[in-house]
C-alpha cells in the first residue's frame, strides 16, 4: 500500500472535521466511487470518535490516521493510546428491536462493518490501538458484479 498519507490529531471532537476532509481528501485522489468516499468517510469518523470519546474519555491523547492505496482497495489505519478496545468483538446489534428499546451504543460499530469490506484490531505495542479498515475503491454495485 501506498500514499496518499498520514495525519496526527489531537484526541477532541473538534479535530474531527479536519480528520473527515483528510480522509475525502486523499480518497478523491485515489480515484475512489463516491460511495466508498461517503462510506469510508463515516467509518473513519464512527471510529475516531469512538476512541475520543470511550478511549480517551476526556483525558488528552491523539490520534495517528494514515491512507493508502493498492491501486483497487484502500486501507485506513487509526492508531492510539487509549485503553485497549477491540470493535470487532463488539456483537451485532439486534435491528429487530425498535431503535427505542434498544440497548444504547453499538452502532457506532455496525455502521463501520457496514461500510468496510474488512476491519481488524490489533494491541499496540506500548499500550493503545491499532485499528485497520480496508475497502474497494469501487461501489457495492460494481464489486457484486
Amino acid at each position: 500500500m501506498g500514499p496518499p498519507g498520514h495525519l496526527r490529531i489531537h484526541a477532541e471532537l473538534g479535530e474531527l472535521a479536519g480528520l473527515r476532509e483528510f480522509v475525502r481528501t486523499g480518497l478523491v485522489r485515489m480515484g475512489a466511487s463516491a460511495q466508498c468516499v461517503d462510506e469510508l468517510v463515516q467509518a473513519v469518523d464512527e471510529a475516531a470518535t469512538n476512541s475520543i470519546v470511550h478511549g480517551y474519555a476526556g483525558a488528552p491523547g491523539w490520534l495517528d490516521v494514515s491512507l493508502s492505496s493498492d491501486g483497487d482497495r484502500c486501507e485506513v489505519t487509526i492508531v492510539d493510546d487509549a485503553p485497549i478496545f477491540d470493535p470487532t468483538d463488539v456483537p451485532e446489534p439486534d435491528l429487530a428491536l425498535p431503535p427505542a428499546v434498544r440497548a444504547p451504543g453499538g452502532m457506532g460499530v455496525h455502521l463501520i462493518r457496514l461500510a468496510v469490506d474488512a476491519v481488524d484490531h490489533r494491541p499496540r505495542p506500548g499500550g493503545g490501538n491499532i485499528l485497520t479498515m480496508v475497502r474497494s475503491l469501487g461501489t457495492r454495485a460494481e464489486e457484486g458484479e
